[in-house]
């Protein structure tokens, strides 16, 4: 009986992968950077308000989802496994490939904060919509308050992923 144990305990030790090799790269790179259901959602909802906008526009830091020069406000829909949004039970690493993942998601993170800075320091009222603000339960409510922060100029404002303000001041209300 000792060796039954010892061949069954030997056969579970290495689980099943969800993929099979090379599938998860091809997955991985089927993702699309622009025009994501996010994004259209967003326009979308923007669009019937009224507003007028640029999308995925070159010209500026980080290619801006959405741009609004009436307002000078630009909009990041961010999708939060993509862009490390803290506190977000969608953020998660990959169980594979864990050292890979866990720098390129902070090299993502240091890059979004260093574009929305100059972005900041040229004037523009930068504004985050994050993925998980757009679920079913609170999406109006958070579309509502992205059409108060663009026209009423950043005053009622959420984070962004350095943790600063749409209005550019930290959460200690100093400004960044």
């Amino acid at each position: 009986m000792a060796d039954n144990d010892a061949v069954v305990k030997e056969t579970k030790t290495k689980p099943a992968s969800r993929y099979e090799r090379g599938t998860r790269s091809y997955t991985m790179s089927r993702i699309r950077g622009k025009d994501t259901s996010i994004e259209t959602l967003v326009r979308s909802y923007l669009f019937r308000r009224g507003l007028r906008f640029r999308k995925n526009d070159r010209r500026y830091p980080g290619h801006p989802d959405v741009v609004l020069p009436k307002y000078h406000a630009i909009v990041f829909v961010n999708g939060c496994f993509w862009h490390a949004h803290e506190g977000c039970p969608k953020r998660s690493i990959p169980k594979s490939n864990v050292e890979f993942w866990t720098a390129k998601l902070a090299r993502n993170r240091e890059r979004d904060a260093r574009q929305q800075a100059t972005l900041r320091d040229d004037g523009w009222n930068v504004i985050v919509v994050w993925e998980c603000e757009l679920g079913r339960a609170v999406r109006e409510e958070r579309l509502e308050r992205l059409y108060g922060q663009i026209v009423g100029g950043g005053a009622d404002v959420g984070t962004d992923a350095a943790g600063m303000d749409a209005v550019g001041t930290d959460a200690a209300g100093s400004a960044g």
